[in-house]
């Protein structure tokens, strides 16, 4: 099954959970990524097809008939999806949730929060609680993503002992510095990617959060150079209190007639010029936004500031490679 139709089948299971009322068919292809740029005999071919695939591995889509609606509405039943509780030896439970933050490379998380952001915006109330949970069915959330660039190459430098060398912005500033560092391990912490290291620049042990890397992570050394230290916690390492989300405004262009969502979410939407408007849209971190404009394609353009303008850009370049 290719990555498109994955996500697509994801998103309309979420979208089916988590709406309080049925949707028709229609609301599904406005909301769910996928169906919304096709015509209306192939977005009810797709639809049907995929209802089915999902009833075929055991996805209970319930069909509700209005007498005060033309169109049937359809939903998921949580009590019929979701798994009876699963209790798990430690060593079980901790082989899954390592598992479960190397399977969540996929940037499915991404997509389903923007299904979820397109019912919002069109007036349909959801359960806040679905998306963290449907991977596991109800019975596990995973909260881990690797949608960061550096990711790869640093997850390889860790396996081979081999030094490394990025540019880095630090926290709360637009200013970027190159580090090099001695990798240790990559560690996860409340749904977001560490580094964990010796950072030779400074002569300490250092963390580096990956989505403040920029551009490549290059080699700074031969393979099986690197010394981990004995007994190191890579753990408390990261265990640092949580940083403020200082929230900023991205300006973004979006064409005209499109993206009535992210219309909705604006703080301002004012008229443009040849066929685009400017849109002041907030955001706290720009990867996470980056994902999200990255998914409007052609409809928006991203003019600054400039860290969220270059991670839209990285996102596009790694599409199109």
């Amino acid at each position: 099954m290719s990555r498109r139709k994955t996500e697509r089948l994801l998103n309309l299971v979420i979208c089916l959970l988590a709406t309080r009322r049925p949707l028709s068919a229609e609301q599904i292809r406005q909301a769910v990524p996928g169906y919304d740029r096709d015509g209306d005999e192939a977005f009810q071919r797709m639809f049907e097809r995929d209802k089915n695939e999902l009833r075929e591995i055991g996805i209970p889509i319930d069909v509700v008939r209005d007498p005060w609606e033309d169109e049937p509405g359809y939903r998921i039943e949580r009590q019929s999806y979701e798994l009876p509780e699963i209790t798990l030896e430690p060593d079980e439970a901790a082989v899954l949730g390592a598992a479960a933050q190397v399977w969540q490379r996929a940037s499915l998380a991404e997509a389903a929060s923007g299904a979820l952001l397109k019912l919002r915006a069109g007036g349909v109330a959801t359960d806040e609680t679905v998306a963290g949970g449907v991977a596991g069915g109800g019975a596990l959330e995973v909260r881990v993503d690797t949608r960061d660039p550096a990711f790869p190459a640093l997850w390889e430098a860790v396996r081979d002992r081999r030094p490394v060398r990025f540019d880095y912005r630090g926290a709360g500033s637009e200013n970027v510095h190159t580090r090099t560092v001695e990798p240790w391990g990559v560690v996860s912490r409340r749904g977001r990617w560490y580094l964990a290291g010796f950072d030779r620049g400074r002569d300490a042990p250092r963390a580096f959060r990956l989505s403040r890397i920029t551009g490549q992570v290059a080699a700074a050394g031969r393979p099986g150079s690197v010394e981990v230290p004995d007994g190191v916690d890579l753990r408390s390492m990261v265990d640092f209190p949580d940083e403020p989300a200082r929230e900023r405004t991205a300006l973004v262009r979006v064409r005209q007639g499109a993206c009535e969502g992210l219309r909705q979410l604006a703080r301002a939407v004012r008229p443009g010029a040849d066929g685009w408007d400017e849109a002041e849209l907030p955001f706290t971190d720009p990867e996470r936004l980056a994902g999200w404009m990255a998914s409007l394609g052609a409809d928006v353009v991203v003019a600054g500031p400039p860290d969220a303008r270059e991670a839209v850009i990285r996102r596009l370049k790694g599409a199109l490679a």
